[in-house]
């Protein structure tokens, strides 16, 4: 029997990597000889550096660049195992993991350390990009990235403003005669789920900015400086990302690729899996099997264990989710190929519990469903092999 292990990460807890190496074992407690190839994915968001490269066996380059905050911060790109596609996952350089919760400040958060990793790889000689925008901690809308480049940020006194969306507001001019020449012979591949437009009730600042720390004066200083922001794009560019659907992705860097970049935004579940070729293993599988941290109605809005079970479903393969939770919704997933989804919490324990003890935890629920499932697939073997062999007797 052959089954692929394609899960995301559990946040807090399993890397993906983690997360399918105890699949695996669990697997294998109850099926020995399973077949069982192991690809874990991400969506675009934390993760998905790791997963591509792991699967296309590439390499990770590491550098240093400024943080959310300003200060330094280790990070890195990778490298897929074409050795021409760079990979770059924003919240290795300006994401929210690489702060507390003490720490978050929208209005002072910076995309810099983005466009470092773009240009450090352009002058290491790449000119085609994957760019994963998910899980940043900024709402500058990708000014920082592009200052970083070589875009000048005038105030009314023909200074440089400063890092992150409380200093958007300043901007009097643009100047773009500096900025990185060698942008426009690259492409660009943005892996983004969002199509939140830059401004308003669902832009950038409205809907992500509580989640970076941001007040609800906040929220609307936020707003009110990515209008001036898209403004004065608008002016330069003639590229409007006020009302662009996906230009509010990760604090506005949506709009930033947009409007000063030659790219195409795909769904960051599909260049995950369109990468590590996950339709080209489908032929002769058994089962599927996927998973993250959290499953409910909001995985239906193009989350890992979506993507990767409808294309599963293409090839008629059947997918089952293992979750650390699930939540209000998922009935709609068994619409897209899903047959089950379960929960890794066996037992009444506390979420810290639940986060120590994920890796084996992950490992029995593997176990126990890999039993279920494989009872009845073969308990309806026997009954439609029964109804064949009757079926002959009476003709």
């Amino acid at each position: 029997m052959k089954i692929i292990i394609a899960p995301d990460s559990f946040k807090g807890s399993l890397s993906a990597v983690e997360a399918a190496n105890a699949v695996d074992k669990g697997i294998k407690k109850a099926f020995p000889k399973a077949e069982t190839v192991m690809l874990p994915v991400a969506d675009g968001g934390e993760g998905t550096l790791e997963t591509l490269v792991t699967a296309t066996k590439g390499e990770i380059r590491d550098l240093t660049v400024i943080g959310p905050l300003g200060n330094e911060v280790k990070s890195s790109y990778g490298v897929l195992g074409d050795k021409k596609t760079c990979v770059i996952e924003m919240a290795t350089a300006s994401g929210l993991t690489l702060l507390t919760d003490e720490q978050l400040s929208p209005l002072k958060a910076t995309t810099y350390g983005t466009g470092q990793l773009i240009k450090q790889a352009m002058d290491d000689g790449f000119t085609s990009f994957i760019i994963a925008i998910g899980g940043s901690a900024t709402n500058d809308g990708g000014a920082g990235m592009l200052q970083a480049l070589g875009l000048k940020l005038f105030n009314k006194d023909g200074n440089e403003i400063g890092y992150g969306g409380g200093e958007l507001d300043k901007i009097a001019s643009i100047e773009d005669q500096s900025f990185d020449s060698r942008i426009k012979d690259c492409n660009f591949l943005i892996a983004s789920d969002v199509e939140n437009p830059l401004i308003g009730p669902n832009g950038a600042s409205h809907v992500f900015g509580p989640q970076k720390g941001a007040s609800p004066e906040m929220v609307e200083l936020l707003d009110q400086n990515l209008t001036h922001w898209a403004d004065h794009v608008a002016e330069l560019t003639g590229i409007h990302l006020h009302n662009l659907p996906g230009a509010g992705a990760a604090g506005g860097i949506g709009g930033a690729f947009q409007a000063f970049f030659p790219c195409e935004v795909k769904r960051g579940i599909d260049v995950v899996l369109e990468h590590s070729k996950f339709a080209e293993l489908l032929p002769n599988t058994d089962l599927v099997i996927t998973g993250e941290g959290k499953v409910d109605g909001q995985t239906a809005s193009g989350k890992t264990p979506l993507g990767v079970a409808q294309t599963a479903k293409k090839q008629d393969v059947p997918t089952i989710i293992i979750a650390g939770s699930i939540g209000d919704g998922i009935e709609v997933l068994h619409e897209f190929g899903v047959i089950s989804i379960h929960s890794i919490i066996s037992q009444p324990m506390t979420l810290k519990e639940s986060i120590t003890n994920a890796a084996k935890l992950l490992e029995q629920s593997a176990e126990q469903v890999i039993r279920t499932y494989y009872h009845f697939r073969h308990q309806n073997n026997q009954t439609n092999s029964h109804i064949a062999t009757n079926g002959l007797h009476s003709t």
